[in-house]
């Protein structure tokens, strides 16, 4: 399968960059540094002339160990296109082609206060172009923590308030995303550790699971490489938790 991968120099990116490679897929990943996606591979990269604006795009062959988590960098090839996700050009060029789109691309904060807004509307626009249905990202739990009716008062109080800027990009993100009619899957995340994987946590809909606080980056990605090809999901928010 062909896959094209946003976020993928980022901690849950690493590892499905990692298990993707194992897989045996062909990866098509964007990356602002190309060389910081190299230490994920653990591999060298070439980089020569690409499609977008200011990009390059270069091939990675297969082989050496990958970056924990998933296994190690295997069958499958990589080409990376350098570019940022709110560059509408360079995404496009990595969406061209592929049988589905991993978003693991998390909230910068200040330095870029809009970027899953913006990088959703990129996504949904290449992939709409490029007749690519199948969109899997990552989302985040406590963004939408007001509706959850096993969280206390206080909490729905507090955290929001902490978090209100990350919480209204994440909230941004999948609006973008629910509008448009792809096979979308927004995997809402509780609190990210970086524990190791163990592929056996509690999936609920919406919500966290009751009493579930936490999920490792790792086990993150497993869910995702799980429900990448089968229709559990699609059109839903699972949220992860042990």
């Amino acid at each position: 399968m062909k896959l094209a991968l946003l976020g993928g120099t980022g901690r849950i990116g690493g590892h499905l960059l990692s298990w993707a490679l194992e897989s045996g897929h062909d990866v098509q990943a964007l990356a602002r540094d190309p060389e910081a996606l190299a230490v994920a591979a653990r591999q060298p990269v070439r980089t020569g002339s690409g499609s977008g604006s200011g990009s390059g795009s270069g091939g990675l062959g297969s082989g050496g160990s990958g970056s924990g988590g998933l296994g190690s960098v295997g069958r499958g090839s990589l080409t990376v296109t350098a570019g940022d996700a709110l560059d509408a050009s360079a995404v496009a060029a990595v969406v061209s082609g592929a049988d589905a789109v991993l978003s693991a691309l998390g909230p910068r904060g200040a330095k870029s206060p809009d970027l899953l807004g913006g990088a959703a509307r990129n996504i949904t626009a290449a992939m709409a172009s490029a007749r690519v249905r199948r969109l899997i990202c990552v989302s985040a739990a406590g963004a939408f923590i007001k509706g959850d009716p096993d969280t206390g008062a206080l909490v729905k109080a507090i955290l929001p308030r902490i978090l209100a800027k990350p919480f209204a990009d994440t909230q941004q993100m999948e609006a973008v995303i629910r509008a448009s009619d792809l096979d979308w899957t927004l995997v809402r995340a509780t609190r990210l550790v970086n524990t190791a994987r163990t592929g056996r946590y509690r999936v609920r809909p919406d919500y966290p699971p009751v009493g579930g606080g936490k999920i490792s980056r790792a086990d993150v990605a497993d869910f995702i490489g799980r429900v990448l090809t089968d229709d559990d999901w699609v059109r839903g928010a699972p949220s992860l938790a042990y």
